[in-house]
Formats: structure tokens, sequence, C-alpha cells
């Protein structure tokens, strides 16, 4: 297997779920993945993974495990690769699955910003 950049690939997935939701809940998401957020996502994703524990009490879930572990990850260098790997399984079981399905899809491409203009050019006077 080849070597690839995890912490890239997490950061591809959370785009990716970024995309899916709605505008307050992704404006959320995209401040929890700041690195100023760090001291939010670090108890936000203990909290997740100890609710995902207790998941047969009411409201809380196996949802919450995953969740939690994507967001420790973007902390602790040990869980990316992981959770990366994990993931990229969970996308490739999920594409296999929409295919057989009949629907066509492809795999998450984020959004590159575009280039920015050469800074030695001189503006005209």
């Amino acid at each position: 297997m080849t070597e690839i950049d995890h912490r890239a690939e997490l950061d591809r997935h959370l785009q990716w779920f970024e995309s899916k939701l709605p505008p307050r809940p992704a404006h959320f998401v995209g401040w929890l993945r700041r690195p100023s957020s760090k001291y939010v996502r670090l108890p936000l994703g203990v909290a997740l993974v100890g609710g995902g524990m207790l998941s047969f009490l009411p409201v809380l879930g196996l949802w919450m495990l995953p969740l939690g572990m994507v967001l420790i990850a973007q902390d602790v260098p040990a869980l990316e690769r992981p959770t990366a790997r994990a993931l990229n399984w969970v996308e490739r079981k999920w594409l296999a699955r929409q295919r057989a399905r009949g629907v066509e899809t492809t795999a998450f491409v984020p959004h590159q910003p575009p280039a920015s203009a050469d800074s030695s050019a001189k503006p005209a006077a």
C-alpha cells in the first residue's frame, strides 16, 4: 500500500460531511475544523465517544462513537491513520452499494481554491 497523507484524507472526508449539511451546522463543523478550536474539539470528541458507549440510553446512540473518533483524530496523530483507513473503507462500501442499486456516483473531490494571482506582477498604473 502506498503511503498517503492521512490528515489530508481526514480533511477530505470532513469536507464531504460539511458539504452535505445545511448552512448553520456546516458553519459549526467548519469552525470545529479550525486549529484554534482544538480546546473545544477534544472535549466534544471525548463526550461523543462516551455517549456512544452509553448507547443503550435514550437519545444517545452508536452514531456518536465514530463522530467522536473523527474529532479526536484531528488532534491525536496516532489516530489519524486508523480513522482515515476506516473512513476510506466506509466510502468504498458506500460507493459499491450505490452502484449495485443503479445510482451512478463518484468519490468526493474537494473544491480546490483558485490559484492566487502572481504576486510579482505589478498592477497597471
